[in-house]
């Protein structure tokens, strides 16, 4: 087929580019030009998600897309994500649907279902969220709703929920905590026993293309969400701590009470918001406070089931190949899980 990947230049949209390109012709639809997608012979088409036109442009000749474009984060005007991941997803859905697209594939998040308690275990009939702390979480559950919403006997779509993903060029997470560490900033939020779903990002790709190869041969999978995640969950602080000596750095020995970060989080959202600084983000907001000390993981049955989910890589195993070039991989420990 001809598939087209929004955002396909990104750290999962390329390991997704990466997956199809044996079986399919890939294109990547993004605002910018990747010259990592060259070396994959993945063809770039330039247009933005806020264009229906752009959108139709970009479909044409195509069979499939899967939907991973997306502005993630945890501090923003809400008219920034609201106008990419809810706005850019309907006017995506609604472009192959005019277009005839039969299939589309969207990456969404588990934090649509997060609230402020612990998730032990869930599967996909806990519902969403009630409250939202992050205006990300909120718009990429109105832009999930308006996908599944959208299927018909001429659409099919599903969803596909990682969560955490890491691995070998992770923009986000292990910068971010590298970062953290070195200004001295970084505390262990509540007592570190909290247990959380991590993904190695080619497990993610994974379930995205096991998903839709199911979802061709079986349409009745249309209208479903997935949460996948690794072999196990782990011990959130054990996995923090793995990541930090692996890039060199020191293990987190101060910590702060859930309650502790979750006061300050909210009293520096009520200042930061007054003033109207959108950058940088607050040191410590309510949503981070909750992710990094609440328990938050999931069943992946329903992945195993409707189309063979099973993580290729294991954490160990990924662990070693995203610090392969670093002495501090050569004594990589067990997580405490």
């Amino acid at each position: 087929m001809n598939i087209l990947v929004t955002g396909g230049g990104g750290f999962l949209g390329r390991a997704i580019c990466k997956q199809l390109i044996n079986d399919h012709k890939v294109f990547s639809f993004s605002r910018n030009h990747h010259k990592s997608l060259d070396e994959l012979s993945v063809e770039t088409i330039k247009g933005s998600l806020h264009s229906k036109e752009d959108i139709i442009k970009a479909l044409d000749g195509i069979d499939a897309v899967f939907h991973v474009a997306a502005i993630a984060g945890v501090w923003g005007k809400y008219e920034k994500y609201y106008s990419t991941n809810t706005l850019g997803t309907q006017n995506l859905v609604d472009a192959c649907k005019e277009s005839g697209i039969k299939y589309l594939i969207y990456t969404s998040t588990p934090s649509v279902v997060f609230e402020k308690e612990d998730i032990c275990g869930a599967d996909e009939t806990i519902g969403y969220a009630n409250k939202y702390l992050t205006h990300y979480a909120y718009t990429k559950s109105l832009a999930e709703k308006y996908v599944i919403d959208s299927v018909d006997d001429n659409f099919f779509a599903l969803a596909i929920r990682p969560h955490l993903i890491w691995g070998p060029g992770d923009p986000h997470i292990i910068p971010r905590l590298v970062q953290k560490s070195k200004s001295g900033r970084l505390k262990q939020v509540g007592d570190g026993e909290n247990l959380v779903d991590i993904i190695y990002v080619d497990n993610a790709a994974s379930a995205h293309v096991k998903a839709f190869n199911a979802l061709v041969e079986n349409k009745n999978l249309s209208g479903r969400k997935y949460f996948v995640g690794q072999e196990k969950p782990v011990k959130l602080w054990s996995f923090i701590n793995q990541l930090l000596v692996s890039s060199g750095e020191e293990l987190v020995e101060s910590s702060i009470s859930f309650k502790t970060a979750y006061y300050v989080g909210w009293i520096l959202e009520k200042i930061f918001g007054v003033i109207g600084i959108t950058q940088p983000e607050p040191p410590m907001t309510r949503f981070v406070a909750t992710q990094l000390a609440k328990s938050h993981y999931f069943s992946h049955a329903n992945a195993k089931a409707d189309f063979g989910y099973e993580p290729l890589v294991s954490i160990e195993e990924g662990l070693v190949e995203t610090f392969k070039n670093r002495q501090e991989s050569l004594d990589l420990r067990k997580l405490d899980t």
